[in-house]
């Protein structure tokens, strides 16, 4: 421990700890940097926290906490780090027994080992803060090494997590869970999975419950994602979960607006970290997101660390520069697609990276530009402003794990689980890219004369039962039934092809469960923007791109898939059309100005064939 000059009972106490870890230095730098994890692991209290708008356009956080009688209350300067490298947290005290406190962590990577060396250092503001700075600082090295310790048990036994829970749940709360858990079991969206659900809310910290992403955990547990988000639908129906819609920033990708039904989202959101307007975008900004029901486990909210490599993974490295000023950095980013730019309002840079020496990052103002190549393993910044700037870099990939309104929405699993969300009356949403799918059974005309209406009526329900659970395996939803055929919503354009062949070879075997039955069906297929509505209290799209796809739904005979030219361009869609002889041609359609395109396949199954 060090102890520098005195000067009006002013104290610096610092001190440097070395570790060493049996693992790869990626593993260290999960446990060292996630402060939020191990804060709440350490014991640590939670803390509020507020962002204050500056003259110059730049934001300011503020924490505060209470121990005891005594308020401690700081400014948060942004974090800096390269990840799996470094990182430097500082907070600014305005009240307490501080005048600053100081981490600073540097990884060694050492192969299949690495190594860590922390320091940690305390400026007191007067004798109480000398005294509490000693005894922080000496009980820091043990708290650290007991997470290095628990980390390497976790890891030796292939655990996903490096942090312990020590919460235990009451014997109300487990005979409540598990009266939900077995209503759950008995449901069509369990999938042999809600025991783990219930496992996971009862072992993991309160960082993992605050917001529970279905995506991210699918791959943690190796589970089918769509198994898994309509498990979690299903247990918020059941009371096991809660849920709501987060609107996150488009920059910090922070939440900063949150309701329980989508009809309540906002139509614009401020976001005072970013200093930006934004407006709800159900494909790329609104989230929906569970936590545990109060009455299975309550979940404190706060900040155990508000800000930092933990807090925001996505970003791979964040520096600030005071105005005119360049460094260099040592860098472990990996190949692929990164954007670039400052925690202040401005520019944004998309980059993709295939290795080599990376880019070297220029801001001005609010600009951010390449300004030539950096070192071989280093990230050259440089700030030619006039004000500090923090920049970012930070990967696309962070919206893999986010369920967004625009995916949870054209589940079936949502529609019949949550037909009480519904936009407000007259709210129109953009949906950016959906693929749509329109259905018609070719000789239902005849089937009413040939065998009355009842029965014809029954079969068309069994038709459109066999439909739904097909359009459901393959992650699209029945928007209606149009007549005795359906609309039906994916998100990719190869889920919309591969239900409708689906579909097509199924319709023989249907056929012969049926003796009265000799019907076929004709399917169009079109992909692109719409507009989301509510319509009869429910969801329902509109626009161009679903008149196209109704409109090529009548263009052929049964047994026909009819897709725009447009449709069959997406890379996914080609693949699988590669099998099959195409039909192209262009026809003049109701509605539509020009000519259109189409290309049409007939997929026949082996009866078929043969005969």
């Amino acid at each position: 421990m060090q102890i520098g000059a005195q000067r009006d009972h002013k104290v610096i106490v610092s001190r440097k700890y070395n570790f060493d870890f049996d693992h790869p230095v990626d593993k260290l730098w999960a446990v060292v940097s996630d402060t939020p994890r191990w804060g709440e692991a350490s014991g640590f209290p939670r803390y509020q926290a507020s962002e204050e708008l500056q003259p110059d356009g730049t934001v300011k956080v503020f924490g505060e906490l209470q121990i005891a009688a005594m308020t401690i209350a700081w400014e948060e300067p942004p974090v800096n780090w390269i990840a799996e490298r470094w990182f430097e947290q500082k907070r600014v005290f305005n009240r307490g027994p501080f005048d600053s406190m100081t981490t600073c962590a540097s990884l060694q990577d050492k192969g299949s080992q690495s190594s860590l060396e922390l320091e940690l250092t305390f400026d007191s503001r007067n004798l109480i803060g000398t005294f509490l700075a000693k005894r922080m600082v000496a009980a820091f090295e043990g708290k650290i090494r007991s997470l290095l310790v628990t980390a390497d048990q976790l890891i030796q036994a292939e655990q996903p997590d490096l942090f312990e829970s020590d919460f235990q749940p009451s014997k109300s709360a487990l005979a409540r869970a598990e009266k939900m858990a077995a209503a759950i079991a008995a449901s069509p969206y369990e999938h042999g999975l809600v025991s783990r659900l219930v496992d996971y809310i009862n072992q993991n910290q309160e960082v993992d419950l605050w917001a529970m992403r279905p995506i991210a955990i699918a791959r943690r547990w190796n589970a089918n994602t769509r198994d898994t988000i309509e498990l979690f639908l299903q247990s918020v129906r059941s009371g096991l979960l809660e849920s709501r819609w987060d609107v996150l920033c488009p920059r910090c990708r922070i939440t900063k607006s949150t309701t329980s039904n989508i009809g309540e989202l906002p139509r614009g959101v401020h976001c005072d970290a970013c200093n930006i307007d934004f407006a709800s975008d159900f494909a790329s900004n609104v989230e929906l997101s569970f936590s545990p029901s109060p009455s299975i486990r309550s979940v404190e909210y706060g900040f155990f660390c508000r800000s930092g490599p933990g807090v925001t993974p996505h970003i791979r490295g964040q520096f600030s520069l005071p105005p005119g000023a360049r460094r260099s950095l040592p860098q472990a980013l990996h190949p692929g697609d990164y954007r670039i730019r400052t925690l202040e309002a401005g520019d944004e840079l998309e980059l993709t990276w295939e290795g080599g020496p990376f880019p070297e990052i220029h801001v001005d103002g609010d600009k951010v530009v390449i300004g030539g190549h950096s070192a071989e393993g280093e990230i050259s910044l440089v700030n030619n402003g006039k004000l500090p700037r923090t920049v970012v870099i930070e990967e696309q990939s962070w919206l893999r794990d986010v369920l967004t309104a625009e995916r949870a929405t054209t589940m079936q699993a949502f529609r019949d689980l949550f037909s009480d969300q519904v936009l407000r009356p007259g709210d129109e949403v953009s949906i950016r890219n959906i693929a749509f799918m329109f259905t018609d059974l070719v000789g239902s005309s005849n089937l009413f004369l040939r065998v009355g209406d009842a029965e014809a009526y029954r079969l068309v329900r069994e038709h459109f039962a066999e439909a739904g659970e097909i359009v459901r395996r393959h992650q699209g939803n029945i928007v209606k039934t149009v007549g005795d055929g359906i609309h039906a919503a994916f998100l990719t354009p190869d889920d919309a092809l591969r239900a409708s062949i689906e579909m097509q070879l199924a319709m023989p075997a249907f056929n012969r469960r049926f003796e009265s039955l000799d019907c076929s069906i004709r399917i169009g297929l079109h992909a692109g923007s719409s507009i989301a509505v509510t319509l009869n209290d429910r969801l329902d799209y509109y626009g161009e791109a679903v008149n196209l796809s109704a409109r090529l739904e009548g263009q052929g005979a049964g047994g026909d898939i009819i897709m725009s030219k447009s449709f069959t361009g997406d890379p996914a869609v080609s693949n699988i059309l590669s099998e099959y002889e195409l039909q192209e041609q262009e026809l003049r359609l109701k509605g539509f100005n020009d000519p259109v395109a189409i290309c049409l396949i007939r997929p026949q199954s082996d009866d078929e064939q043969q005969n």
